[in-house]
């Protein structure tokens, strides 16, 4: 039966709940392709009592997608893995065609997790031929990432609203490393009355501060040192709040001033802004999202940080 507890949100949550079985590399995920199989096993799930989690995911796996799948097996007693490289978020311009995709490597790092079910569908499957519905958060969409990739956003609450439906879960898990996503699908859930709770985790990090992303893939050696320059820009603009600054053009300077040593890097921004309505802020309060994106070479990369934490 579907848990009753209200509609809301859980950031950085501590993992309180006691999976179901134990990760096993022998064990096996069930592996559908159709909406209708994977809408089935979840009813089924939630007949029998089970708490439904979800971790929607484009694939090219890593160790920050598996944070949120073990997220999800702790506060879960079903867990749903999405793997769909979804056509909507892609401009024109950008690395659909390109995007890694390595099911069979994804596959057995989930299984190894003891995740229930894989859900990896066609484009096809997802977006019948004359499929003309989009979902759009208005306003936030347009901010951070939505200004320099216009309609992204759209595809991401479209996917996502899709996937709330199809798998009807209890709670979803997303990292906050896509903050403004995260703000987006937050105010989404509210406005129409979804009724799953989102769960935000930590962003995960290479050991030298690099911020884990299936996007690092691209980087040849070389980019790969330049791309520190974001978590050196979000520690030197978090210094400056610790000590007191929170003149927000003065902390934005001090992050667009640690990108100017970089000059290979390709600033995209550098911005301050309220983390749920992702409005730019003139005066910085702690819990407030610094946002910076970046061109490394041809690869776009992104990076956060909420100030005071």
């Amino acid at each position: 039966m579907k848990d009753s507890s209200p509609v809301g949100t859980t950031d950085h949550v501590e993992a309180t709940r006691t999976p179901t079985k134990s990760p096993s590399i022998s064990s096996r995920s069930l592996i559908c392709s159709a909406i209708n199989e994977t809408r089935a096993a979840s009813h089924i799930a939630r007949q029998a009592g089970q708490r439904v989690g979800l971790v929607p995911t484009m694939g090219a796996l890593h160790e920050g997608h598996l944070s949120l799948v073990r997220a999800a097996r702790t506060q879960s007693d079903f867990v749903i893995v999405s793997i769909f490289v979804n056509p909507l978020q892609f401009g024109p311009k950008e690395d659909l065609s390109n995007y890694p995709r390595t099911f069979e490597r994804d596959r057995a790092l989930l299984e190894k997790e003891g995740v229930d079910l894989i859900f990896a569908p066609s484009d096809a499957e997802m977006y019948p031929r004359g499929a003309v519905t989009y979902v759009n958060v208005e306003g936030l969409s347009e901010r951070l990432d939505g200004l320099s990739r216009p309609g992204h956003f759209r595809g991401v609450t479209t996917v996502v609203s899709k996937l709330f439906h199809i798998a009807e879960p209890d709670k979803a898990f997303f990292g906050q490393k896509d903050a403004a996503q995260v703000a987006i699908i937050k105010r989404m859930v509210r406005d129409l009355d979804m009724a799953v709770e989102i769960v935000v985790c930590p962003i995960v990090r290479e050991p030298d501060g690099l911020a884990m992303s299936s996007r690092n893939a691209y980087l040849d050696p070389y980019q790969r040192k330049q791309a520190l320059v974001l978590s050196r820009a979000l520690n030197r603009v978090q210094e400056l709040f610790e000590g007191g600054e929170r003149e927000a053009r003065l902390l934005i300077a001090a992050g667009e001033e640690v990108f100017r040593g970089e000059p290979a890097v390709r600033l995209d921004y550098v911005s301050v802004v309220d983390r749920d309505s992702l409005e730019p802020l003139e005066q910085a309060e702690s819990g407030a999202l610094l946002a910076v994106a970046a061109y490394v070479g041809a690869t776009r990369l992104i990076d956060n940080a909420l100030l005071g934490s």
